[in-house]
């Protein structure tokens, strides 16, 4: 039912209640009449009656009138009841039929509303008293809106359809810039050459500018790990927490989430330690949202794929997540021989500075999670190099902060 359907369909309930008023005042003055007439001598009766008669033979007339336009609004009424019934039929249908494609369903939802508009413009065209002008708007506005549904709904449907075969682009949807103005102000009062420094987007100048090294590199990480994180880095920040216990356990651990993105087919980790590789997926959410079979399904194809490419190797696949898994995916994760690690929490207290020894001049240098070559720097014992907790403790080592990688001063 349109606007315009409601606004003259209110209008003849109007008239109506209007009209009914207007019988009730006849009937009060027949009634008065009647009082008169019985006051009055007999030679008045034949007045009275002719009066009588009159006024009878109008309230007849009006009754007729409201008699029929109360039938009228009781036919629109049936007619919208029966279009709304056959939209819910006609839409419940469609969606029992979604598994034919989402770009049919589209038509057919335009299709459905071209015939429910059409209803309502022939209709406002030949009923008793046209509406020629709102079929006309109704028309226009009509086609615009499908449009409208269409694109709609195929972007709907295109999205819910990647995430349902690609669980892991679920996790970066809500990836957005959480920086806040205050922190966008500070970085106004640098130096092109001091915004090199990324510890710069923690600090101010005066901290910068002042403070020690120790002192400002360390409290540049403190507030590191206190400010808001978006998704994506809450999610790459676990899987280093996840890659650095295996480095730990000496495992060679290669982490493909971080550098090859979708590419990673859902291997955030391969850790190897002699002839055995564990293939790992991390999956750091809120504690209120479960872990589906749909992305054991994906894992478990990738680890399947992984296996495929390298016959000799002896390879486990782990599951890591910070929340749970539903009973059904838990059953198919213990079927395909999927390893979980459920309610895994992430421990930011974890020795994240790496303290790297150049292998081209032997420079001690020691990088903070948000420095630019930090996932590239890959540790090893047999060199002295290792994590750690302060930055007191790797400066105390003797490792000095890593400069701005450039690549002209490179070449």
């Amino acid at each position: 039912m349109t606007i315009s359907n409601i606004k003259e369909f209110r209008e003849k309930e109007e008239l109506f209640s209007k009209k009914a008023k207007e019988i009730d005042e006849i009937k009060n003055v027949i009634k008065n009449l009647e009082l008169r007439v019985g006051r009055n001598a007999k030679n008045s009766q034949n007045i009275l009656e002719e009066l009588f008669n009159k006024e009878k033979k109008e309230l007849q007339k009006i009754e007729g009138g409201i008699a029929q336009q109360k039938q009228e609004l009781s036919n629109e009424r049936n007619f919208f009841e029966q279009l709304k019934k056959k939209g819910l039929e006609a839409v419940t249908e469609m969606a029992k039929e979604r598994q034919l494609g989402f770009p049919w369903l589209a038509k057919a939802y335009d299709e459905y509303f071209l015939l429910q508009e059409k209803e309502i413009v022939e209709y406002l065209k030949h009923k008793k008293h046209p509406a020629i002008s709102a079929s006309e708007v109704v028309r226009e506005q009509s086609k615009l809106r499908r449009q409208a549904e269409i694109d709609k709904k195929i972007a709907q449907y295109l999205v819910e359809y990647y995430e349902n075969i690609a669980p892991f682009l679920i996790d970066l949807k809500e990836e957005v810039d959480i920086a806040t103005e205050q922190e966008r102000s500070l970085l106004k009062e640098y130096s092109e050459e001091e915004l090199e420094d990324a510890t710069t987007q923690y600090l101010s100048k005066e901290e910068y500018r002042k403070l020690p090294s120790v002192e400002r590199n360390q409290l540049a990480l403190d507030r590191f790990w206190k400010r808001p994180k978006s998704k994506w880095l809450i999610g790459r920040l676990y899987e280093r927490y996840v890659g650095y216990l295996y480095e730990s356990q000496e495992h060679d651990v290669e982490y493909v989430g971080i550098f090859k993105g979708f590419e990673d087919l859902g291997r955030d980790l391969i850790c190897q330690k002699g002839k055995e590789s564990i293939v790992i997926q991390c999956k750091n959410w809120a504690k209120f949202r479960t872990i589906y079979e749909k992305h054991i399904f994906q894992f478990f194809g990738t680890v399947f794929q992984y296996k495929d490419e390298n016959p000799d190797k002896k390879i486990r696949a782990i599951f890591y997540t910070s929340t749970e898994l539903s009973e059904l995916a838990r059953r198919f994760a213990n079927q395909l021989g999927i390893e979980l690690k459920e309610n895994f929490k992430f421990d930011k207290d974890y020795p994240c500075i790496k303290c790297h020894t150049s292998k081209v001049d032997g420079a001690k240098i020691y990088h903070l999670p948000f420095d630019q070559q930090y996932d590239k720097t890959k540790l090893e014992k047999k060199y002295g190099e290792f994590y750690c907790k302060t930055v007191k403790e790797a400066e105390d080592a003797g490792f000095r902060r890593a400069f701005k990688y450039r690549i002209n001063k490179e070449k």
